[in-house]
């Protein structure tokens, strides 16, 4: 054979071998992956444009074929059954595909900042409490874990990096620790598969995270995100295209959120990004008005030029709540560390998350879940009655003194004030220093105190609060 002839036979071989390794999945899709039971899911990618795409689950012994459009993108929408497993997905056009070890059950995405990002092993010199009983724990089948790699981009794309991964020491150490645990509760109480896609990024703020239609909407949060000094992990929708665009066809049953700290300047416009945010997802992800369930920052000193900056934020965080339809907020005033602002318990953050979702989504009765939160306050004389909502059986500071309460007058200047309690679970304030108190505030300063808090007999931290609107 001519040296010409060889290298037209190759060059054919080569043309063809191209062809056949056309077909890809998105890159969420793989080995191992739990997909949302009882429901429709999506599987997608891409192959020769045109193309016949057959999928056949072994869950149904069902088959779905598509075609692939001239862009040769793809996607199929396949039903699921019950939560169980393992199962087998082949897709096939010119080139077959087999998926190995999927899982029906419940899906959930997590992200946020660094706290959410802190692996279960901790940063270093930054341990999370009890990670060697995780750890030894840590073997589950049923439960399976992917992270989305850090990315930027600054249009929204189609791929990612990431792989899912059987629970194991190994795996979950490097692993979300809020992410895991709140998984780990989830799979113990339903006894089925649970999957979690963290995609989170420590020190960013919540503007990365949404998307450019939504964040414009917000014309300050958008110009200031947009400042030519601006880091290309803080931009408009920088991490939204990057890390959120590439699985919003993943059918997810709700997601979790530790975010904050990084909007502490911009507070006061936090709630309505937020709402933003999640709508815009909602939106992208076209399950509905999925589940969302937050954390409310953790005390920290931050610095005295700021002491109570990080209250705006949460008090912000609190509004959210009633902007936000099928949401839930958890409160951490209890286990924040005054010189770190990652705090080493993890896991109540997660069982507080967790019971939000037994409670509302998976039918689970009696497990109490919202902390009091501020409701009314009368004055007589120069005494102070509080009610709360979500305190029916009252009140306990676990025999620590709570010195975080504080009373003003007209003056605007705050005392510390003394707490007591009435038979009718109200909280009595008093100080001497104010003699017609106008205004109360509770655990209102970055961290507010190293004695005590105050908790609801079901063992749920009081939420902070202020009941004036001043600016400091």
């Amino acid at each position: 054979m001519s040296k010409l002839k060889l290298f037209l036979v190759l060059s054919v071989l080569l043309c063809v071998s191209s062809i056949e390794a056309q077909l890809k999945l998105a890159s969420v899709l793989g080995d191992n992956m739990v997909l949302q039971r009882n429901t429709e899911v999506k599987l997608w990618g891409k192959s020769n444009p045109n193309e016949k795409i057959t999928i056949a689950t072994s869950w149904n012994k069902s088959e779905n074929s598509t075609t692939a459009n001239s862009k040769g993108e793809w996607l199929v929408k396949v039903k699921t059954t019950e939560a169980g497993g393992p199962f087998l997905i082949t897709i096939a056009s010119k080139k077959k595909v087999l998926l190995k070890n999927i899982l029906l059950g419940e899906v959930w995405l997590c992200s946020g900042q660094s706290n959410m990002e802190m692996p279960l092993y901790g940063y270093p010199n930054q341990p999370v409490n009890g990670i060697g009983d995780f750890l030894m724990d840590a073997d589950n089948n049923n439960l399976r874990l992917f992270t989305v790699k850090r990315a930027i981009a600054t249009s929204p794309q189609d791929t990612c990096s990431g792989e899912w991964k059987v629970s194991s020491a190994e795996s979950a150490a490097t692993f979300s620790a809020v992410g895991y645990l709140f998984a780990k509760q989830l799979q113990e109480k339903l006894k089925i598969p649970i999957g979690v896609i963290c995609s989170s990024w420590g020190g960013t703020r919540i503007e990365p995270w949404m998307n450019l239609e939504t964040l414009k909407q917000n014309t300050d949060a958008f110009n200031r995100a947009s400042q030519p000094k601006i880091l290309p992990h803080l931009r408009p929708a920088s991490l939204y295209n990057g890390m959120i665009a590439p699985i919003v066809n993943y059918v997810i049953k709700g997601a979790i959120w530790y975010q904050g700290e990084s909007n502490i300047p911009n507070a006061k416009e936090y709630a309505l990004l937020m709402k933003g945010m999640v709508e815009g997802w909602r939106k992208d992800f076209g399950v509905g008005d999925f589940p969302f369930y937050y954390v409310q920052i953790a005390p920290y000193f931050y610095n005295k030029s700021t002491n109570n900056d990080a209250s705006f934020l949460r008090e912000q965080q609190e509004k959210a709540m009633a902007l936000i339809p099928n949401s839930g907020m958890i409160c951490t005033m209890d286990i924040g560390e005054e010189k770190l602002i990652h705090p080493a318990e993890k896991l109540p953050v997660a069982k507080r998350l967790a019971s939000w979702a037994l409670a509302e989504n998976y039918g689970f009765k009696g497990l109490y879940h919202k902390s009091p939160s501020y409701k009314s306050f009368t004055v007589k004389d120069s005494l102070v009655t509080i009610t709360f909502e979500n305190a029916e059986m009252g009140y306990t500071t676990y025999g620590k003194s709570v010195d975080c309460f504080q009373l003003a007058g007209s003056d605007k200047v705050f005392y510390p004030a003394q707490v007591s309690f009435s038979k009718k679970n109200e909280v009595l304030l008093t100080s001497p220093n104010v003699k017609v108190p106008v205004a109360i505030r509770y655990a209102f300063n970055n961290f507010p105190t190293t004695k005590g808090y105050l908790f609801s007999t079901l063992a749920l931290p009081v939420l902070p609060f202020r009941t004036d609107d001043w600016d400091k």
